[in-house]
């Protein structure tokens, strides 16, 4: 039996899709939005739920509120467990796209997500279509950046002592899925 061409393609773009999503799965350490110390630390727990991936704040050096949250019912709740990546999926020209919430403003922006080797992401915030963009280094837990990165070496020089303090993760793995149910936009 022979597989035609365009079927065998479609296969191979399905898998790769599929191990491309498992790249991302794990927990990652983040700049730490509500610190104020450079080199702090906190984590996001990347996981798969349903279609497309999902990050939750599973650790941080200091609690956190929403304070500037649209929704008023939603104000005041603590960070850590909160969803901040939303309904990431696969993308040709990123890697991967979605959303994410940033509980300093309490907007919703888009995101594009590069993996760089298996331990380091560069996650780009955009606002407004992409006119106002941001962007954060992301490092798998457990793992270090070897010297010859390139995105490492493009990166600004540190400042500060030279090694961060990292937060210990809460949130356990297999628990993202569970505190992404009420999201809005959240396939089902």
């Amino acid at each position: 039996m022979r597989l035609s061409p365009l079927i065998f393609c479609i296969m191979i773009l399905g898998s790769a899709s599929s191990l491309a999503a498992e790249a991302l799965i794990g927990e990652w350490l983040v700049p730490d939005w509500w610190s104020g110390q450079w080199g702090a630390r906190s984590r996001v727990r990347i996981e798969k739920c349903g279609g497309a991936l999902w990050g939750v704040v599973s650790g941080e050096l200091k609690p956190g509120l929403d304070s500037e949250n649209p929704e008023p019912t939603l104000r005041g709740r603590p960070t850590l467990g909160m969803p901040i990546l939303l309904d990431v999926k696969a993308s040709i020209v990123w890697g991967w796209e979605g959303h994410i919430y940033n509980p300093r403003n309490g907007k919703t922006n888009e995101a594009n997500i590069r993996l760089f080797g298996s331990g380091f992401i560069r996650l780009e915030e955009c606002e407004h279509g992409g006119v106002f963009c941001g962007r954060q280094e992301w490092t798998r837990a457990g793992t270090t950046v070897p010297k010859g990165n390139a995105i490492k070496a493009a990166a600004p020089p540190r400042a500060g002592p030279p090694k961060a303090a990292t937060a210990e993760s809460v949130i356990l793995a297999g628990d993202v899925c569970s505190r992404v149910v009420n999201v809005p936009g959240r396939a089902h």
